[in-house]
C-alpha cells in the first residue's frame, strides 16, 4: 500500500494529497510531533485545537474505511520513519504544506509532494500574476481574484457597480445594543480533556472553552452561524474595538480554515449565496469575501514569493524586545491590556487589535521584528509562518521597507480613542504628546516620525505627517524624553 501523509494544517479529504486514494490502495499517517506539541511559548489553546482536530480527522477517515496509521513521535520526520519501518509503503505522498521549512523536511525525507489545492490562488499562479510588476497592491491582486473566480461579479462588472466598500466598513463602535448575536460554544469531551491533560504544564495561555471549532461539522456549524446572523453585521463595524466584546461581528472562521476544516471556496459561496438571496448587504459580503480571496491569499503568496530572506529583514533597524504587556504584564494601556487579556484567554484578537494596539505599538517603540513574528505565531490560533510573517514584517512593522504597505501603519493614541472604548477607561490621555499622563501612542507616534524623519519624509504618503513635526517643534524634547522612558520600560513591563 501506498501511503497519504497528512499534516496537521490539511485536514480535508478534498486536498489534493487525497487525490486517487482508496481505502484498499492507501494507508493514512498522522503524526503528533513533541517538539511542535511541546513548543517552548505556544499557546495552550493553539496546541489544543491541532492535536483535537487531527484526533477527530483520524476518526473521520477512519469511519471511512481507511486504515490510519496516527501515531506520537519526536519529530515529524521521526514519525515517518517509524511508520516507513512498520509499514513499509510503495509510496509517501503528501500535499505541499504551508510553509517552508515543512517542504524542506518532506523532500529531505523523499516524501513525493503534490500540488497544494488548500487556496484558490497556488503560489506559482501568484508569482506568474506577480511577475513584472512595479508594485504588487492588494487591490490589484484582489480584482484579479474577483474577475477570475467570478464572486460578487455582474458579468464584468463587479455587483454593486463598486469593486472596494471599505469607506463604509471603518464605523466606530456602536453605542447602546449590539446588533449582532452571541456565539455558540462547542461543549469540550472526552478527547478535548485527555489531549487537555496531555499538554505541558507550563504551556503559556488559559484552557479552551469552545470557541473555536475541532472537526468540520463544527466548522460548518460555525460557518452557518456566521453567515446567517453575523455577516449582515461585518461590514460596518470590521475596524471597532471594544473591551466587553471581544467578537463584534468577526467570522472567527480563520483557525478552521487554516486547518483545512473549512475551504475558501465554500465559505466565499455561502457569502455569495446570502448576497444574491437578499439576506446580507453588498458591504458586508464584498468585505467578507475581500478578507478572503484578496487579503489571506495576497499574504500567502507574498510568502512564498519572498523567501526566507524576507523574514530577516528589519529596515528601521528595531532593537527593542517584545512589551511585558503582550505576555499579561499589568500595564495602565487599557487597549493593551484588553486585547491581551484576550490572547491569554482565547488565543485571539481581531485583525485591528493585531494591527493598530499590538502591531501599531510595536511598530512605534521598535520592537524587534523577529521576536514580534515569533510571539504572535505562537499566541494565536490562527498562527502559521505564512500568516505571520509577512503581516507583521511587512504590514505592522514596515520592517520590509515598504515592499508590501506603501507607508508605516502608525497612528497615535486619538486613533485607538476613535475607533475603540479603552480611552475613556484609560488613565493616559490620548491628547498628550508629552507628560506621565500622556498616551504612550501618542508620544511614541510623535517621537517615530522624528526618530526616522528623513527616511519617511521621502515617503509621498507621509509628507505631511512629517511636516506636522515643525508645528510640534517646541515639544520634541519632552517627547523624545518621555518616549525614551517608555521604551525602557515597555520589555519590563511598568507602563
Amino acid at each position: 500500500m501506498d501511503t497519504v501523509w497528512v499534516l496537521g494544517d490539511q485536514l480535508n479529504r478534498a486536498f489534493s494529497g487525497f487525490a486517487g486514494a482508496r481505502p484498499e490502495t492507501h494507508r493514512v499517517l498522522l503524526v503528533h510531533a513533541a517538539d511542535l506539541i511541546g513548543h517552548p511559548g505556544r499557546h495552550r489553546q493553539r496546541t489544543h485545537l491541532v492535536v483535537t482536530a487531527m484526533h477527530r480527522f483520524a476518526r473521520e477517515l477512519a469511519a471511512g474505511g481507511f486504515q490510519v496509521d496516527e501515531r506520537e513521535a519526536p519529530s515529524l520526520a521521526a514519525g515517518l520513519a517509524d511508520h516507513r519501518r512498520r509499514f513499509r509503503p510503495g509510496r509517501v505522498v503528501a500535499m505541499e504544506p504551508s510553509s517552508r521549512p515543512a517542504l524542506r523536511m518532506l523532500r529531505r525525507n523523499g516524501v513525493d509532494t503534490v500540488r497544494s489545492n488548500q487556496f484558490l490562488c497556488h503560489y506559482e499562479d501568484f508569482a506568474a500574476w506577480a511577475a513584472g510588476r512595479r508594485r504588487l497592491r492588494n487591490e490589484d491582486f484582489y480584482r484579479w481574484q474577483r474577475r477570475r473566480l467570478g464572486y460578487l461579479m455582474d458579468g464584468d462588472e463587479p455587483a454593486g457597480g463598486r469593486w472596494n466598500y471599505d469607506a463604509e466598513n471603518r464605523r466606530p463602535p456602536p453605542a447602546g445594543e449590539r446588533p449582532w448575536p452571541q456565539r455558540r460554544r462547542f461543549p469540550l469531551d472526552a478527547l478535548d480533556r485527555r489531549v487537555l491533560a496531555a499538554l505541558p504544564a507550563d504551556a503559556p495561555g488559559a484552557g479552551p472553552a469552545g470557541w473555536w471549532p475541532t472537526s468540520r461539522g463544527q466548522a460548518l456549524e460555525r460557518l452557518d452561524e456566521f453567515v446567517e446572523g453575523v455577516l449582515p453585521h461585518f461590514g460596518p463595524w470590521q475596524d471597532a474595538m471594544l473591551g466587553d466584546d471581544w467578537h463584534l461581528a468577526h467570522s472567527l472562521l480563520s483557525p478552521a480554515l487554516n486547518l483545512g476544516l473549512l475551504l475558501p471556496a465554500e465559505v466565499c459561496d455561502a457569502a455569495e449565496r446570502a448576497f444574491r438571496t437578499g439576506r446580507v448587504p453588498i458591504e458586508s459580503a464584498e468585505g467578507f469575501v475581500r478578507q478572503v480571496i484578496g487579503w489571506r491569499e495576497y499574504v500567502w503568496g507574498l510568502y512564498w514569493l519572498w523567501g526566507e530572506e524576507y523574514e530577516g529583514r528589519n529596515e528601521l533597524e528595531a532593537d527593542l524586545g517584545l512589551p511585558a504587556a503582550f505576555r499579561g504584564a499589568a500595564t495602565r494601556m487599557a487597549c493593551v491590556a484588553a486585547a491581551a487579556a484576550g490572547v491569554e484567554a482565547r488565543g485571539y484578537a481581531h485583525h485591528i487589535q493585531r494591527l493598530m494596539v499590538f502591531g501599531n505599538l510595536a511598530l512605534l517603540a521598535g520592537v524587534r521584528p523577529a521576536e514580534m513574528v515569533r510571539w504572535m505565531r505562537d499566541s494565536f490560533v490562527d498562527g502559521a509562518d505564512w500568516v505571520m510573517v509577512p503581516n507583521v514584517i511587512g504590514m505592522a512593522l514596515h520592517a520590509d521597507g515598504g515592499m508590501m504597505a506603501t507607508k508605516p501603519y502608525a497612528a497615535g493614541g486619538g486613533y485607538i480613542d476613535r475607533m475603540s472604548d479603552s480611552c475613556r477607561r484609560c488613565s493616559f490621555d490620548p491628547r498628550q504628546r508629552t507628560g506621565p499622563e500622556g498616551c504612550p501612542f501618542t508620544v511614541l507616534y510623535w517621537d517615530f516620525l522624528d526618530r526616522h524623519r528623513e527616511r519617511l519624509a521621502a515617503n509621498p504618503r507621509m509628507v505631511l505627517q512629517v511636516r506636522n513635526l515643525d508645528r510640534i517643534a517646541a515639544d520634541l524634547p519632552a517627547i523624545r524624553s518621555r518616549a525614551a522612558e517608555i521604551r525602557r520600560a515597555l520589555p519590563d513591563g511598568g507602563i
